[in-house]
């Protein structure tokens, strides 16, 4: 039976390849899908790791999370630098780290902040910012370059760059005055750290010096500052939010309250874990349409090859009269269909799970550099072993058909002509 049923399936090339290749179509879709959502959500989770607390000006804890961490949108207000001395000082902190933002480079964020960005930020499973060239920033006009913002840019060590005032589209008016050195270039993260310009809080001070207005003034001194790099810079008076890390966890609810009570500036302490999950939550929607318009294209995929083996077996039906001719029991006709379902089944998902493993492989480099979500090549999770489960369980219950009506074939039936 076994030699008959191969024999038979290469006697059916064009139609079992034709099958094969829509459940491993549907397949692809149904785990890509998956897969891409788990990752887009990992990316996401892992963009900050290690920090407790992200301050900033009151507003809702998702906008906070997406201004300071993604650089996505604008701050509605930002917090005065003597309220960031104080909390920074209280006793339960360990480190904080100044963000402001607000300024970009040829469409890339630019972030203002000190030293203790590279000391402190840690993304993913806690793994520290590294350096792939030079150092950090030490003076005033001095630049360190996400991995993506040198790589598309094709800047080097020791390049000038000119920041713009603004951001996105309204970025209209250059610093052209003042360009800054780049001095170093950070190894890729895969967070939006990759696709930002780094620079002290100092330098965003400095450059705008007589911008009050939202253009520089004609009394504006800052341009001396390009030529004397040690002039003293004002301390600045505001910035965008800033990050902290507690001595003890224990004191994190204490010190998330005193901040939101605070009653000299309108701050919100968010706990970043908390912030995703809102998120996620409002993108749930979304996550759910995608997985059920996959699993449509895996019952239309199902419902196809049912098709094609229905389709066949009214091709097949002298075949089985003849099996049956030479003692092939009716059960016999059954399990020979079923298991040939149940092999083109298995085949298909066996090639969209090799097909998707090669489109990862393929295209993770473009995927991290141009969308900045790496995909890890990880075994098939929990999730996605149930729903091949599930698509060979389909198949199993799709190909009972077929199964089901040669096992009604009568021998009469199949050996008489059909008009």
């Amino acid at each position: 039976m076994h030699k008959i049923a191969f024999k038979s399936l290469l006697n059916r090339k064009l139609t079992v390849a034709l099958s094969i290749l829509t459940v491993a179509l549907s397949v692809l879709l149904l785990i890509g899908v998956e897969r891409l959502r788990t990752e887009a959500r990992n990316s996401f989770s892992n963009t900050v790791s290690g920090t407790d607390l992200i301050i900033g000006a009151r507003t809702g804890s998702v906008q906070l999370l997406l201004y300071s961490v993604f650089r996505v949108g604008n701050a509605t207000n930002s917090i005065g630098w003597d309220s960031y001395q104080k909390w920074a000082k209280d006793e339960r902190v360990e480190w904080t780290i100044p963000v402001s933002l607000g300024d970009s480079h040829k469409g890339f964020p630019v972030l203002g902040t000190s030293t203790d960005y590279f000391k402190h930020l840690k993304y993913a499973e806690d793994q520290h910012l590294q350096l792939a060239q030079g150092k950090v920033f030490s003076r005033t006009h001095e630049a360190v370059l996400g991995a993506n913002v040198a790589k598309k840019s094709g800047y080097l060590l020791g390049g000038k760059i000119v920041l713009s005032h603004g951001s996105g589209e309204g970025a209209m008016s250059e610093h052209a005055d003042q360009p800054f050195t780049i001095v170093g270039i950070l190894a890729p993260t895969g967070t939006p750290v990759d696709d930002t310009v780094h620079v002290s809080l100092d330098g965003l001070t400095a450059i705008h010096e007589g911008w009050e207005s939202g253009s520089a003034s004609l009394l504006s001194t800052a341009g001396v500052l390009a030529a004397d790099e040690n002039r003293a810079v004002p301390l600045p008076v505001t910035i965008t939010a800033f990050y902290v890390g507690l001595k003890s966890r224990t004191s994190l609810f204490g010190y998330q309250r005193a901040v939101n009570q605070y009653r000299e500036e309108t701050l919100m302490a968010i706990m970043p874990g908390v912030a995703l999950s809102e998120l996620w939550q409002l993108m749930k929607i979304a996550e759910q349409a995608l997985l059920v318009v996959s699993g449509f294209v895996m019952i239309i995929g199902l419902l196809g090859m049912l098709t094609a083996l229905l389709t066949g077996l009214n091709e097949r039906r002298r075949e089985m009269a003849i099996l049956r001719s030479v003692g092939a029991r009716a059960w016999q006709i059954f399990v020979l269909v079923m298991g040939e379902t149940l092999l083109l089944v298995g085949v298909g998902i066996a090639a969209g799970v090799s097909l998707l493993y090669l489109i990862l492989v393929t295209f993770r480099p473009v995927l991290r550099e141009f969308y900045g979500m790496s995909i890890a090549i990880n075994p098939p999770s929990s999730a996605e072993l149930l729903m091949l489960l599930a698509t060979l369980i389909a198949g199993a219950l799709i190909g009972a058909v077929p199964a089901w009506r040669a096992y009604r074939m009568s021998l009469s039936d199949g050996l008489s002509q059909q008009s």
